[in-house]
Order: C-alpha cells, then sequence, then structure tokens
C-alpha cells in the first residue's frame, strides 16, 4: 500500500522544497496538495487520513502543536521547526520525529527510515500529549496569527495580506473577505476565523462583521443613536450593533 502524507506549512517555498526532497528521498509516497495554514491541514487530516504529517510548529490558524492535539491518531506526526533550541529535549526520545529548516536530505532520509520502518510494521503513532506539552512550554510564542488569506474570487484562489482587509462579512456557511480592490469568499465560518485574527486590530462590530481597525477613518452617531463606522475608503460605512456599541464610547 502507496503511504500518503500532508505537508503543512504557511512558508509555501519551504514547503515545496520538502516536498521536493521527499520526492526523491522517498519517491513511492503519495503527497496530497500541500496545506498553507493549520485549518488546512486539521480538515485534510480529518478528510484524507494520511500516514504521516510534517507540521510546521509555527503555523497561522492552528500551530504544529495545537493541530498535533486534534490530529487523527492514525495519523504519524513529524515537526518541522527553525528552532532547534526547542527541539533538543523535547524530541530526543524519538516519540515523535523532526527536522530542522532549512531540511537536509542527511536528515531528512533518516526521518524518512524511521517513517518506513514504523509503518512496514503497522506501528501506531504514539501519545504525543507528553511531549507537545514540553514543546508548548519551550516555545514561548508557539501561537500563530494569520498573514495571508487564499480566498476565492470566480474562478481564481487569490492570496490576500491580512493587512489589505478592510473587514470580514459573515455569509452562510462562507464568509467574505472584503478588500479595495473588491470581494472574495474563504469556506470558512467568521466565529472560526475570528480566533486567528490579532483581536486589537480586527474587531467585532457585528455578530456577522469584523472590521480592520486600521482601515477605519471616523465613527458617527445617528439620531436614532446607533454607530456606523466610515472606512478610509471614502466609501464604506458599516453599523455597530447595539452589543459592540460600548467599544466606541471613547471615540
Amino acid at each position: 500500500m502507496t503511504a500518503r502524507a500532508l505537508i503543512a506549512d504557511d512558508e509555501v517555498h519551504l514547503a515545496e522544497h520538502l516536498r521536493a526532497r521527499l520526492a526523491v528521498l522517498w519517491p513511492e509516497l503519495e503527497i496530497l496538495p500541500l496545506a498553507a495554514n493549520g485549518i488546512e491541514a486539521l480538515r485534510a487530516i480529518n478528510e484524507d487520513e494520511p500516514d504521516v504529517a510534517f507540521l510546521d510548529i509555527r503555523m497561522p490558524g492552528l500551530t504544529g502543536i495545537e493541530l498535533a492535539k486534534r490530529a487523527d491518531t492514525r495519523t504519524h506526526v513529524v515537526f518541522v521547526t527553525a528552532f532547534d533550541q526547542y527541539a533538543v529535549e523535547a524530541f530526543d526520545r524519538e516519540v515523535v520525529d523532526y527536522v530542522l529548516k532549512p531540511v537536509t536530505d542527511e536528515r531528512l532520509a533518516k526521518t524518512v527510515e524511521r517513517l518506513k520502518r514504523k509503518l512496514e510494521t503497522a506501528e501506531r503513532p504514539a501519545d504525543l500529549q507528553d511531549v507537545l506539552a514540553r514543546i508548548a512550554r519551550a516555545i514561548p510564542d508557539a501561537g500563530g496569527r494569520l498573514r495571508w488569506i487564499r480566498a476565492l474570487k470566480g474562478e481564481l484562489v487569490q492570496q490576500i495580506p491580512v493587512d489589505d482587509v478592510l473587514y470580514f462579512q459573515a455569509s452562510d456557511k462562507y464568509t467574505c473577505v472584503i478588500t479595495r480592490e473588491g470581494e472574495s469568499l474563504i469556506r470558512l465560518p467568521l466565529a472560526e476565523l475570528s480566533a486567528q485574527l490579532d483581536a486589537d486590530v480586527f474587531w467585532q462590530i457585528h455578530r456577522g462583521t469584523l472590521v480592520n481597525m486600521n482601515a477605519v477613518a471616523a465613527t458617527r452617531r445617528d439620531l436614532g443613536g446607533r454607530i456606523f463606522v466610515k472606512l478610509k475608503d471614502g466609501k464604506t460605512e458599516l453599523a455597530v450593533s447595539r452589543a459592540y456599541a460600548h467599544l466606541f464610547k471613547q471615540m
């Protein structure tokens, strides 16, 4: 049976490099489409059930650590990290494997050898909870924030910097991403997206609206006492629901 692997890393060029080296060192390995963040990776693990997951430790959405906690126990986890000082103690017992960035063929070959042995003997992945706790303690800022959003506009999948987003609007099972260039869609509920954003920058002003406060030019209050935020694009005005009106009392 052909083994299947997932690579999850928000740095696309590093993920592509890892995929290229795996193609050389483990040519029979089937590699799934790359996952650009923890949310995409979790969905792929649940739906495609890879035998192996190469997870970047620092990733937006869900970090590699958070993802490993939720991953299917049938998937062998290999952490990919640039922080070797964190890896020395946390990985020394081979409970979970790791490779350092930039990935070298020599180190990756050892990982491939271990993985093949585990898969050939049908060894189940070990319980990672203790190891994950050690790694989390060793990395003071393992949390990641979304820096880029891949959103659908027509038939194109756009790569949008989060800083360029004016606001997010809930729309059924999708979320609309509004920038100066127009509107795109992502298949992610607003509540789930909100947890990945910087709460100091993206404020919830309505049950279905998150606004980039760096894009806000002014606020106004109408005769009925309702508050509206006016954006710097000069044309957009968004209503603030009464539940969030207190955020703007000092403005």
